[in-house]
């Protein structure tokens, strides 16, 4: 398939992400309308959305109507295809990393970003941390910056606050982790509530005392990392979702096209270094 624009799928990239969409309807037992635009350029129009930052009506006219697109994005992330798209392309990531699929530490922060006009007042609020009217975005990573969940909340929502319904979520989803590295925010009652009720130690990393200026923290930055990664697509300057599902989803959808971009692109090794200049070069 021919590529029309930088944020299309190549065919390597399209065969990690075909496999877990759902099966259309007209191939189940139930039957159904066949669907008239193909997967894929489905799949390119939410890509480029989120890639460029575009307006959904904005859509270039050689991808299919923005109300099919859109829909397809609404159903795919109410039934939770999105996630799991991003759970199998991480565990592919660290397999060939050499790690277990199944990550056990995690790194948790928080990111406020302004809002649009289109956000509504019940899902925005004003973080006086950072003067910023908005929503926080709330992402977990593991200990190589792969994003394991996303929760989007009001600005004004305290990281801690925030924090029981993201490790709760956490804990549902990957029962299997043991520890969350954090921030000074998410210390206090929070460690202990996490212990007792969901089995999860929380290690907070706070900034040496004797330190001015910018200073890289371990652990944090890992999640920092990926929250930078995340800002890379246009879309996520600002948040202009409606909901904050559509908002967790499309920032999942970055972050699946980080990790398929990764998966699929040509592996580099270093050439030998040249002789000096009057360097004598010996046969092997």
């Amino acid at each position: 398939m021919r590529r029309r624009y930088p944020s299309d799928t190549t065919d390597a990239e399209w065969a990690l992400i075909e496999p877990p969409l759902p099966v259309p309807a007209c191939e189940t037992s139930s039957g159904g309308r066949p669907e008239k635009h193909p997967r894929r350029e489905i799949v390119d129009a939410i890509r480029y959305v989120v890639d460029t930052g575009c307006k959904w009506r904005a859509l270039p006219a050689d991808f299919p109507p923005w109300r099919t697109v859109w829909g397809f994005m609404a159903r795919w992330a109410a039934c939770g295809i999105v996630g799991q798209i991003r759970d199998a392309l991480a565990g592919r990531v660290r397999r060939e990393m050499g790690k277990n699929p199944r990550a056990v530490a995690t790194i948790i922060d928080s990111q406020s970003v302004k809002a649009a006009e289109t956000v509504s007042r019940a899902t925005r609020g004003y973080d006086p941390g950072k003067k910023i009217n908005g929503r926080k975005r709330h992402l977990v990573v593991d200990t190589r910056g792969l994003p394991l969940l996303v929760m989007v909340t009001p600005a004004d929502l305290h990281d801690s606050a925030a924090a029981k319904e993201v490790l709760f979520r956490l804990r549902l989803m990957h029962p299997e982790i043991t520890i969350v590295w954090a921030d000074s925010a998410y210390s206090g009652k929070l460690v202990t509530w996490a212990k007792r009720h969901l089995n999860l130690t929380i290690k907070t990393v706070s900034r040496p005392r004797d330190t001015s200026g910018f200073a890289i923290l371990p652990r944090r930055w890992i999640v920092e990392r990926s929250l930078a990664w995340m800002m890379h697509a246009r879309r996520h300057a600002r948040d202009y979702e409606r909901l904050v599902q559509h908002s967790e989803t499309l920032i999942t959808w970055a972050a699946n096209t980080l990790m398929t971009r990764r998966l699929t692109r040509p592996r580099r090794y270093p050439s030998p270094a040249p002789p000096r200049p009057g360097e004598l070069v010996q046969a092997a």
